[in-house]
């Protein structure tokens, strides 16, 4: 379980992308299939030319959630993992900058952080990780409780 920790200390384990995603994505596509989209979408002409890679994308949501940034997912171009690879260290939890300005700054939106990190640093990442399997087995992801994105970066993004 030590290696859905991310090198950002977040639990890989309690993403959207990693359990909620591909089961709604599941779900989607049996609703739809049940209706006959598999076969296409004829109903607004406008979605018929894009619907084959509507369900494409679909199939790969449902099919191939993410593999955690250990496993070459989450975001290809992340500062924080390329920091870590840099200075060698497993995770942010581990360096003597914890946490930094750049950790913050990525991880502002995560309610969370502060408070789950003290708790890995108290009791290290085997039991750590278990804790946080176990928020993840009753349902929990952070998009519970990310906070919204301010209106600026609503706008640049």
């Amino acid at each position: 379980m030590k290696e859905e920790v991310a090198c950002c200390t977040l639990y890989c384990g309690l993403c959207a992308s990693r359990r909620r995603i591909p089961q709604e994505a599941k779900k989607l596509r049996e609703m739809l299939k049940e209706e006959g989209y598999d076969l296409g979408y004829f109903d607004v002409p406008e979605l018929h030319p894009i619907f084959g890679k509507f369900w494409e994308g679909l199939n790969l949501l449902a099919d191939i959630p993410c593999r955690g940034c250990r496993g070459g997912g989450g975001y290809p171009d992340c500062p924080v993992r390329k920091c870590i690879r840099e200075r060698q260290l497993f995770s942010c939890a581990d360096c003597s900058e914890f946490p930094c300005q750049m950790l913050k700054d990525f991880l502002k939106n995560y309610p969370l952080f502060s408070a789950d990190s003290r708790r890995l640093k108290e009791i290290g990442y085997e039991k750590w990780a278990r804790e946080q399997e176990d928020r993840a087995i009753i349902g929990f992801s952070y998009a519970d409780v990310r906070l919204p994105r301010m209106e600026e970066e609503k706008l640049s993004g």
